[in-house]
């Protein structure tokens, strides 16, 4: 492995050319911070991250929701990294240590099985990307209790990764795709972005090789003149993803348009579930509607960040007063989140 990340290397260097990459993938920074690989390429290709974190693109709107529910005496479930996400004024991890009913669960399973046990009404916080909206459409198609309801709060990549490239201000020139998202959607929804506005793409796999093998195939094609999504994470990814899941996920939502964290509202870049599944539907079954909420806490740059603008090394709270025990910022908060995993490999 050694040799062959040396003999990437190599070749990267001979094509390099001044560049900035964007990737959309919190495990992909992982990647890339633990093993160093920013260091290793040459200084005019740049690797920046994108809003790749599921939780960390929650924006407290959501938060807010899910703090309602609780006032309405609701069971709250949700995965243990959604917890210290922050609303406008609190956190899900405030209100449980305040006597409020919130529960961590590996899955929206786990949630229906809660709600199967119990009395109560249990409502389950449905985060993710294209990655985990089909396990949420299979319980609802698989009919769950009427005492079980899901806020959805899933996004999708591709309209995000839309928005940057209009807005003009991350001025990305090339685009590693994440693999994770692309398993379940294949390859075809970003062909767009290299036919349309000629910017090479590749998907990537998840170990450092991989990495820097996207890295290379994207510079060959910059090389070449030739821009197209090359497929590096082929052992997993078809160009026609995974229809079953697809299938799933249309059956079930609708698309709309909602705002992310640090993004103002982004076009059909949300999933909403359909109207024959309302009564699974929290945002209708209980009738709930925040406004005027406030997104980051003042001194976080969460939102630059997340749009690719900015660092967490340029936060003034980075590794001060906003650190993993005590997150600040939703970028703090998950292991996926940009700051939280330059607290742990950056210099």
């Amino acid at each position: 492995m050694k040799n062959m990340s040396k003999e990437l290397i190599k070749r990267i260097e001979k094509i390099a050319t001044p560049i900035k990459i964007m990737h959309v993938c919190g495990s992909h920074e992982h990647t890339i911070m633990e093993n160093g690989i920013r260091t290793l390429l040459p200084k005019e290709v740049e690797i920046v991250a994108g809003p790749g974190c599921p939780v960390c693109c929650v924006p407290s709107r959501e938060i807010d929701e899910s703090l309602e529910l609780i006032e309405k005496g609701v069971t709250i479930t949700t995965f243990g990294d959604m917890l210290r996400v922050p609303g406008s004024k609190s956190s899900l991890a405030n209100a449980k240590a305040e006597g409020a009913d919130v529960r961590v669960v590996y899955g929206i399973n786990k949630a229906v099985e809660i709600a199967e046990k119990e009395d109560n009404e249990v409502v389950f916080i449905a985060a993710g990307f294209e990655t985990t909206a089909p396990t949420t459409a299979s319980e609802i198609l698989s009919n769950p209790p009427e005492n079980f309801s899901v806020l959805s709060c899933h996004r999708i990549i591709p309209p995000a990764i839309d928005f940057l490239i209009n807005s003009g201000e991350t001025n990305l020139d090339a685009l590693i795709e994440p693999g994770h998202v692309c398993t379940i959607i294949g390859t075809k929804p970003f062909e767009y972005f290299s036919t349309e506005y000629g910017i090479p793409q590749s998907v990537a796999g998840f170990n450092p090789l991989d990495i820097l093998m996207s890295i290379y195939m994207i510079l060959r094609q910059v090389k070449q003149g030739t821009p197209k999504i090359d497929n590096e994470y082929a052992r997993a990814v078809k160009d026609e993803g995974n229809i079953i899941a697809q299938k799933a996920i249309n059956n079930v939502f609708k698309v709309e348009s909602r705002e992310w964290r640090g993004f103002p509202k982004i076009p059909n870049s949300v999933l909403e579930l359909k109207k024959e599944f309302s009564n699974w539907n929290a945002r209708e079954k209980y009738d709930i509607e925040v406004k005027d909420v406030k997104e980051a806490p003042k001194g976080c740059i969460c939102g630059p960040i997340l749009r690719g603008t900015a660092r967490p090394e340029n936060c003034s709270l980075f590794r001060k007063e906003c650190n993993p025990l005590h997150p600040i910022g939703a970028c703090m908060v998950s292991k996926e989140g940009t700051c939280n995993i330059a607290h742990r490999y950056s210099i």
